[in-house]
C-alpha cells in the first residue's frame, strides 16, 4: 500500500505503473498492460473496502487518525492475514523518491547490529484473548471446580460451627413453609416434641469425593514430590471441600499419633503441610476441627523426640514450621470464650518450667512463644534466661552428655539469642546488668544487642534508598 497513489479520494486507481514496480519486486520480470488494468481495476475495488472497514474501526475508537491497528482488523474482518512487521504505535513517516517517471513512497531501513540482535532476548508475544469452557451444573447438581461458586460459603461454615441450632430451625422452618400451618395443640405438641430433636448431619461422600479424598491423601503423604505439591496446591485452593474437612482433619490427627511414635519425621513434615494448606484455602472454616488440628500441631512442637536419628535430622525446621501454624491459628480463631492463645500460651510456659521437660520440647517452647509475639517472649521467657542458660551449660559442659542433647542445647542456646534480641535492642545494654541476669548469656546476648542497635552501612543506604 505503501508504493500506491491510492488517497482518500475514492476516485484515485492505482496506476499499472505501480503495479509493474511490485510485480517486478516479486520476480514477474514483464506484465502486459491489459493485465496491469484488470489487476488495477480489482485490487482498487478491495482496497477501498479495505479501507472504508479500517475508517469504521478508527470512528468507533474515537480518534482522528487511521493506524496500522485498524488495517489490520479490516483484514481479519474479511478472513484476511493482517500484515505483521507494521504494527507499530508510532507514526511511520514514508519517504517520497521520483525518477524515470516514476513516484514511489517508502520506509527507511535503519541499521542494526547484530550483536544486540543475538544478545537481546526475544520478545513473548501477549496471550490473546480466549474462552474456556466448563460444567455449570451436571444433572442438576453444580459441581466443586475453582470456576464455581462454593456450594456452602465460610461464613455460612462459620455460622453453623458458631450456633448449629440456627441451620436445624432454618430446616424446620423451611418445611413448614411448604406444609399447613399448625396451630393449637398440634402446634403445642410439635414444639414440645422438637426440643429434644438433634441435628442428623449425614457425611456421606459421593464416589467422586471418595475417589478425591485417596488421591489426595497418598498424594500427601507418597513419595512423589510433584504430585504432593499439586495436591498441596489442590488443598489450599478448589472450593467446595467443606464435606471432606472433617475426614482431612481425622487423617491428620491419626497420622501425627502413629508417625510420632514410629518418629518418621518425613511424614510428620507433610502431614503439617496438609495442614498449612487446609488453613490457607479461603473457602474453609476450620473451628469446628480445631480439637483434631491443634493437638497434632503442638505434637510436632513440643514431642521429645520425632525422628529416629536426632542427631543427624533436621527435626528443628519442623518445630519451627509447626510453631509459625500454631500461632497462625492462635490469631485467626482466639476469642474471649475460647481463650485459644491464652490455653497455648500457658501450655508453653508449662513446658518451659518444668525441670523434666527434654531439652527438644524446651526448644519447641521457646520457638512457639516466639512466633506468639514478642510480648509473651517478654513475660514468659526473659525471667528464665538465667535457669535456661544453666541447664543448657550443664549438658555442653558435661561429658557423659548425648551428641543429641548438646546439639539440641546448642540450638536453644542460638535460639535465645535470636528471640531475645529483638527484644532487649529497645534499651539500652549494660553488661553488668546482664551478667547478674542472664547469666552465661550474658555476653552473646550484649554482642547480639549491640550489633543489632549499631545500623549497618548497607542498612543505611537502603534506608536512604
Amino acid at each position: 500500500m505503501s508504493s500506491t497513489n491510492a488517497t482518500t479520494n475514492y476516485g484515485t486507481t492505482i496506476s499499472i505503473e505501480s503495479l509493474k514496480v511490485i510485480a517486478e519486486i516479486i520476480g514477474i520480470p514483464s506484465l502486459s498492460d491489459e493485465c496491469g488494468k484488470e489487476l488495477s481495476e480489482d485490487i482498487t475495488f478491495k482496497l477501498k473496502h479495505i479501507i472504508q472497514n479500517a475508517m469504521k474501526f478508527m470512528t468507533h475508537g474515537k480518534r482522528t487518525r487511521l493506524i496500522p491497528s485498524d488495517v489490520d482488523n479490516s483484514l481479519i474482518l474479511y478472513n484476511i492475514e493482517p500484515l505483521y512487521g507494521f504494527s507499530s504505535a508510532e507514526h511511520i513517516p514514508f519517504r517520497f523518491a521520483s525518477g524515470g517517471g516514476r513516484e514511489l513512497h517508502y520506509t527507511e531501513d535503519k541499521e542494526l547490529d547484530l550483536n544486540d540482535v543475538v544478545l537481546n532476548s526475544t520478545i513473548k508475544y501477549p496471550l490473546e484473548a480466549s474462552v474456556r469452557s466448563h460444567w455449570l451444573a451436571i444433572d442438576g447438581i453444580q459441581p466443586t471446580i475453582p470456576e464455581n461458586p462454593p456450594p456452602i460459603s465460610k461464613d455460612e461454615q462459620k455460622l453453623e460451627s458458631v450456633n448449629p441450632i440456627a441451620n436445624l430451625k432454618k430446616k424446620e422452618s423451611d418445611k413448614e413453609s411448604h406444609g399447613k400451618p399448625t396451630t393449637g395443640k398440634i402446634h403445642k405438641l410439635r414444639n414440645v416434641e422438637t426440643v429434644h430433636v438433634k441435628q442428623l448431619a449425614t457425611h456421606e461422600l459421593s464416589v467422586e469425593q471418595q475417589l478425591y479424598y485417596k488421591e489426595i491423601t497418598e498424594a500427601c503423604v507418597g513419595s512423589d514430590e510433584l504430585r504432593r505439591t499439586e495436591a498441596l496446591q489442590s488443598l489450599s485452593n478448589d472450593p467446595g471441600l467443606h464435606a471432606m474437612l472433617p475426614r482431612m482433619c481425622t487423617f491428620i490427627a491419626e497420622g501425627v499419633k502413629v508417625n510420632v511414635v514410629q518418629h518418621n519425621l518425613a511424614l510428620l513434615i507433610y502431614l503439617m503441610r496438609m495442614v498449612k494448606s487446609l488453613q490457607d484455602n479461603p473457602t474453609l472454616y476450620l473451628e469446628k476441627y480445631l480439637h483434631e488440628l491443634i493437638p497434632s500441631v503442638l505434637t510436632c512442637i513440643l514431642s521429645k523426640q520425632l525422628s529416629r536419628t536426632p542427631e543427624m535430622d533436621n527435626h528443628w525446621a519442623l518445630r519451627d514450621f509447626a510453631s509459625r501454624i500454631i500461632s497462625q491459628i492462635s490469631k485467626a480463631f482466639n476469642t474471649s470464650v475460647n481463650n485459644i492463645q491464652c490455653r497455648i500460651t500457658r501450655l508453653f510456659s508449662d513446658a518451659l518450667s518444668n525441670e523434666s521437660s527434654h531439652l527438644p520440647t524446651i526448644y519447641g517452647a521457646l520457638q512457639g512463644l516466639a512466633e506468639l509475639g514478642p510480648q509473651l517472649v517478654k513475660l514468659h521467657i526473659v525471667p528464665r534466661i538465667e535457669s535456661l542458660a544453666s541447664r543448657v551449660d550443664k549438658v555442653l559442659l558435661d561429658s557423659s552428655s548425648s551428641q543429641a542433647d548438646k546439639i539440641a542445647a546448642t540450638q536453644i542456646k542460638n535460639l535465645l539469642i535470636k528471640v531475645l534480641t529483638p527484644v532487649l535492642k529497645n534499651s539500652q545494654p549494660d553488661i553488668e546488668k546482664y551478667e547478674n541476669e542472664f547469666g552465661s548469656l550474658a555476653h552473646p546476648l550484649y554482642s547480639a544487642v549491640t550489633k543489632a542497635r549499631t545500623p549497618s552501612l548497607s542498612g543505611g543506604i537502603g534506608s536512604r534508598t
